[in-house]
């Protein structure tokens, strides 16, 4: 490797902007442009400021903050002076907060101005009680006097690109955290670059030659799919941004003819569907409709193809490797199957494990483990964690369980840990679910595991009816005696309006366990 290459994730990302600087990258809902000069200046200005500040590179830049384009702009000016960028979701309240801050010891913390009262002696008394220098404490406000926009605004807009290798860290990702403390997945910029360039071959994204793309950006910033997968498609490719601050369907279906690409979370295509105005005039100059974050369902799968002509592409990854398999884009590489995950992308190794650690064999199900350029270099001051999480022969064990078809697509079954062991035997919830699912007037539903005194663990069943549909659960628990082991059918099935999501749209089953857990613990 030449040693005076720049493995910065940011060197790759401006070597494809486009050549005319001015032209509009970014176009917000609010009727906002921005352009490729503006990515530039205001990333090199904010690069500065930290740099004028004494913050050296490899330092963690904290940002919990609204999603917006001076937003994005900070996670480039991190990447570019070489600190590793630590975002945050909104939803995260002050304990929890305060458990990230004092883990990260972050040199800069960016908030929201309406946080700022409170996170600021929060980052003192964390400060002072751990004994590691106080934070820079930022808003990201324009209007503000003292923000970091205003600051950063007397710096110069040239910046040397600071230099990097492709092993060092980029950005922690704190998982979600579900049972025991949150983990901070260390990302390098080796690992985004890859996956990015990856995918920007796999999902065949325009050049400006072929006509361009264009790209409706309507998630979140603070996880892998906004904040990677989607502005690194978009930078990597010098693709115009549709930018929306949050999610609403009509607009993102009002705006579907001046774009081509969409990526969702299976909640949106739900709403979308949702709309009279979604139909196949509407999604006629679109491209690719790609999900993940969470389980598509077959139903959605099917019945946005009927209502747009469209095929969705649904693919898998998550925090700690970034995307490790996608459905085909190119149909001579195969058809999009719904209800799978695709095959393994370039240079992913990916296999299914049984618990003696032996090959499953076609369509069995077990444990899944890959490895490849985009695994993330283990977690965050946690190396007895990082040690758990890989094998011997260095496979991440991601936590979930899957099988692999004859033709090598993938299935996602669940989550190692909503595995439910009744009596002895295994109950995979999704395959429950599927039949659950497969029900007239269910639209959709979610199987956990409860303690029972004599089985250790049971199913429970929470169903949501489709609109209009009235659901009886003893009627549903006898329709899956009828097909299933009876093992595998839940003791309970509670009929619910909703099921409690997180931000990306995965359904929280730690909740509904914990809702459940004493319902047959008496017993």
């Amino acid at each position: 490797m030449t040693l005076d290459l720049n493995a910065n994730l940011y060197a790759a990302l401006r070597a494809a902007f486009p050549a005319d600087l001015d032209g509009i990258a970014v176009e917000t809902d609010e009727g906002l442009f921005y352009t490729w000069r503006d990515l530039e200046r205001a990333s090199a200005m904010m690069a500065h400021l930290f740099a004028a500040l004494g913050v050296p590179p490899g330092a963690r830049i904290l940002a919990q903050v609204d999603k917006s384009v001076e937003a994005m702009m900070l996670y480039l000016a991190a990447l570019r002076g070489g600190y590793v960028f630590v975002p945050l979701n909104n939803a995260y309240q002050r304990a929890e907060l305060e458990y990230f801050i004092a883990d990260a010891e972050p040199a800069v913390v960016v908030c929201t101005r309406a946080n700022a009262g409170w996170i600021e002696p929060m980052v003192g008394a964390v400060s002072a009680s751990t004994g590691w220098p106080a934070p820079h404490l930022f808003t990201l406000d324009a209007d503000r006097s003292g923000s970091l926009l205003e600051q950063a605004a007397q710096c110069s807009d040239e910046h040397a690109v600071v230099m990097r290798t492709a092993d060092d860290w980029a950005s922690i990702i704190y998982t979600s955290g579900t049972t025991g403390r949150s983990k901070g997945a260390m990302l390098t910029h080796g690992n985004l670059l890859d996956n990015a360039r990856v995918l920007k071959d796999y999902w065949g994204w325009r050049s400006p030659e072929q006509g361009g793309d264009v790209l409706i950006h309507a998630l979140p910033i603070f996880h892998v799919h906004g904040l990677f997968v989607a502005i690194h498609g978009a930078l990597l490719n010098g693709s115009k941004m549709i930018w929306l601050a949050r999610f609403d369907p009509r607009t993102v279906i009002a705006r579907m003819p001046e774009a081509t690409v969409f990526m969702g979370v299976p909640t949106l295509y739900v709403r979308m569907l949702a709309e009279s105005t979604l139909e196949r005039a509407a999604t006629g100059t679109m491209r690719l409709f790609i999900s993940g974050s969470a389980p598509l369902l077959l139903e959605t799968f099917e019945t946005w193809r009927e209502r747009t002509g469209h095929t969705i592409l649904e693919r898998y990854g998550m925090s700690e490797t970034i995307m490790l398999s996608s459905n085909p884009y190119d149909r001579a590489q195969g058809e999009r199957r719904g209800g799978t995950v695709g095959f393994a992308l370039p240079g992913v190794q990916l296999r299914v494990r049984d618990k003696q650690g032996r090959d499953c064999a076609v369509g069995e199900i077990g444990d899944i483990q890959v490895c490849g350029p985009s695994v993330f270099a283990g977690y965050w001051r946690m190396p007895e964690k990082t040690r758990e999480a890989f094998t011997a022969d260095g496979y991440f064990k991601t936590g979930d369980v899957g099988q692999i078809d004859a033709l090598g697509y993938l299935t996602i079954v669940g989550r190692s840990k909503d595995l439910i062991i009744s009596g002895g035997l295994n109950v995979y919830p999704a395959e429950v679910e599927g039949d659950i699912n497969a029900l007239d007037g269910v639209a959709e539903s979610a199987v956990v595991g409860v303690p029972h005194a004599d089985f250790g663990e049971v199913g429970v069943a929470i169903v949501v009816a489709q609109r209009g549909v009235a659901l009886d659960g003893e009627a549903i628990l006898s329709t899956l005696r009828q097909r299933l082991a009876h093992f595998k059918v839940p003791k309970r099935c509670f009929i619910v309006t909703e099921l409690p999501r997180n931000t990306m749209g995965k359904v929280q089953k730690a909740l509904l366990r914990e809702q459940h857990k004493d319902l047959f613990w008496s017993l």
